[in-house]
């Protein structure tokens, strides 16, 4: 069974945008599936499960974060 996965596209995010540079995205998410080591830095996203629920995709203000199916 396919899994799925949060995937940042770092043409569009900007944290720096975000308030005091803390990505939307990472901190909305209940699983962490995306981190950011320090404010104003882009998330990355990390080894956990995605439960697929988008909460990340509608948080984030550039749109640049997708679910993608691995």
């Amino acid at each position: 069974m396919p899994s799925k996965t949060a995937l940042v596209i770092y043409e569009k995010c900007r944290p720096e945008l975000c308030p005091a540079g803390i990505c939307q995205a990472a901190l909305i998410c209940k699983r962490k599936i995306l981190t950011q080591e320090k404010p104003y830095e882009m998330p990355v996203p990390g080894p956990s499960v995605c439960a697929s629920c988008s909460d990340c995709v509608r948080a984030c203000p550039q749109k640049a974060i997708r679910i993608v199916v691995t």
